[in-house]
């Protein structure tokens, strides 16, 4: 396994280099929860053959031709895979993984041994600090306890300062209100909060847009009130262009892309089902190639995803230097509510 350091100094020549440093890996299709905004559970799609322990570790190896990558393993659900430690840790021998799951199956034994297979971080998704709203908006009764306790554990079984836990949110049509109480909910855990908008691709509905579409300076103040708001502050201050409009100068297949289930590469992972290479049979001199091609014809501004508004922000002065403490050096280590309060931190 490359050492921390050297991962750290592959990410960075990626990056200067030009090449992406985001890959979001979608192990499964598979998915335990129904929920509104998601369509992935009854895409057609979801029926794709999954591959083997032994097909990420080659993928892994081949990525690695590339550089060090950020990579969240995704799904559908990523803790629906019983190898899922095994998988973490194949990733792990050359880049950075991530993990975003619903919570459901996560155990303070998941959870240290994720960490020891060398996990970077890991995201739980909670859209509402009310139990029943978000157990109604997941198709799942239980669904916020067992979150809840999946950031507690997480959080328990962190051994190093870099090893970091998200709340993630979805900003929806409902629940702008509850993002400060969502915050408060993460750092009473020692996680990070961290938050993006509804993408209309996700579903092809508009349902679940946020009506007003004037959310930013919200945002900005909760963020300005909590250290725990780990979204980058020029992110969040382009959510009323994505809302009303769209933010355009997507970095699609330059900065980041998308593996599904098979291995088939796409630029982004509301475009897998057009994917320009394929992990196992193109070289990663070629894929590099296809994704630039395709990344020259994206015109499409209909996300504000993580993938694009934080990992673009390595791509501007501003962002880089606002961005650089979270992807490159060590946050992992959030303050406790006392130590809020001791710090006059306590939310107006």
């Amino acid at each position: 396994m490359l050492s921390t350091a050297q991962k750290k100094f592959r990410l960075y020549r990626a990056w200067s280099g030009g090449h992406p440093v985001w890959c979001t890996w979608q192990v499964t299709y598979r998915c335990n929860f129904r929920c509104r905004f998601c369509h992935y559970w009854r895409d057609p799609m979801g029926l794709a053959p999954e591959q083997s322990l032994e097909d990420i570790r080659v993928g892994s190896q081949k990525l690695a031709q590339m550089g060090s990558m950020l990579i969240s393993l995704a799904g559908g659900e990523p803790l629906l895979r019983n190898d899922i430690v095994d998988v973490a840790a194949a990733v792990a021998q050359f880049h950075l993984p991530f993990i975003t799951t619903n919570g459901w199956d996560v155990t303070p034994e998941l959870a240290q041994a994720l960490y020891n297979a060398g996990l970077w971080g890991v995201s739980v998704s909670i859209d509402y600090a009310d139990a029943d709203r978000h157990d109604k908006a997941r198709g799942r009764p239980g669904a916020f306890n067992r979150a809840v306790a999946a950031l507690a554990a997480l959080a328990r079984a962190r051994r190093k300062d870099y090893q970091r836990v998200n709340l993630m949110a979805v900003l929806l049509h409902d629940n702008l209100d509850q993002m400060e109480p969502l915050v408060r909910l993460a750092a009473e855990h020692g996680a990070y909060f961290m938050v993006q908008p509804y993408g209309q691709r996700k579903t092809g509905s508009d349902r679940f847009v946020h009506e007003r579409g004037y959310v930013s300076q919200h945002l900005l103040d909760i963020k300005s009130r909590y250290p725990n708001f780990l979204s980058n502050r020029t992110f969040l201050s382009r959510f009323d262009h994505a809302l009303n409009g769209g933010v355009p100068g997507c970095r699609a297949g330059r900065a980041f892309f998308n593996i599904d289930s098979t291995g088939d590469i796409a630029i982004c992972v509301e475009e897998r089902a057009n994917p320009v290479a394929n992990l196992y049979r193109d070289s990663a001199a070629n894929i590099t190639r296809a994704l630039k091609a395709r990344a020259r014809q994206n015109t499409c501004q209909a996300c504000w995803y993580n993938c694009r508004g934080e990992v673009e922000m390595l791509y501007h002065p501003v962002g880089i230097w606002r961005s650089l403490p979270d992807f490159f050096f060590n946050r992992g280590r959030t303050p406790t509510p006392a130590a809020m309060e001791d710090r006059e931190w306590t939310p107006r």
